[in-house]
């Protein structure tokens, strides 16, 4: 079941990239959208590690 707090982020993607995405993601025995959280998460944690960490603010709708 989808978590209420969880925010949407809808994003328009060209055929091509949209067909990669889809092809490395079922390489991989994931979703799509499984795909495009784990490439995020890749990302914020080599940012992290070079920049420090992100500290999210009290507030929480504070970036929506």
């Amino acid at each position: 079941m989808r978590n209420k707090k969880n925010k949407h982020l809808g994003i328009e993607i060209d055929p091509e990239l949209h067909y990669k995405l889809h092809y490395i993601s079922k390489y991989y025995g994931r979703s799509a959208n499984g795909e495009i959280l784990y490439l995020i998460r890749q990302e914020i944690k080599a940012f992290e590690q070079s920049e420090g960490e992100i500290v999210m603010p009290a507030n929480d709708d504070a970036q929506s």
